[in-house]
């Protein structure tokens, strides 16, 4: 005789259409949002806006540029 695997267990849950997934899908990417708007607006909260960070570093690199520079070509100076 061949052994055969049982049948696997029946689960009570109604299985899940492409219609009810898209709404959990969406629901899911909804909370998603949600929560990461909030985090954004508490990470706001008392900071430097990203233009602040990039005309600082844009100040720090134009300042090592010429440090560079006037580095490369101490020799010439003189």
């Amino acid at each position: 005789m061949t052994d055969q695997a049982p049948p696997p267990p029946h689960d009570d849950e109604p299985e899940e259409n492409e219609v009810l997934r898209a709404a959990r899908e969406r629901r899911q990417q909804q909370e998603a949002a949600d929560a990461a708007e909030a985090a954004d607006k508490e990470a706001a909260k008392g900071k430097r806006g990203w233009k602040t960070a990039a005309a600082a570093g844009i100040g720090i690199g134009s300042a090592a540029v010429i440090a560079a520079l006037l580095y490369a070509n101490r020799d010439k100076l003189k």
